[in-house]
């Protein structure tokens, strides 16, 4: 088994988490209605996906 000879400094192991991040949400603003909504999803209030109609209320 492999066993590391020395102690791993936190600049290397800072530098090996760095691409560890969290992305945030991809929310946008709705045009037509200008609520807030995450992207390739139907808006709920009007029922709108891509410019087309998906829900009836």
């Amino acid at each position: 088994m492999a066993v590391p000879k020395r102690k791993t400094s936190k600049a290397r192991r800072n530098k090996r988490r760095s691409h560890h991040k969290i992305s945030g949400a991809n929310v946008i603003e709705d045009k037509k209605t200008g609520e807030y909504r995450l992207s390739h999803h139907i808006d709920l209030k009007s029922g709108l996906y891509n410019g087309k109609k998906i829900l009836d209320k």
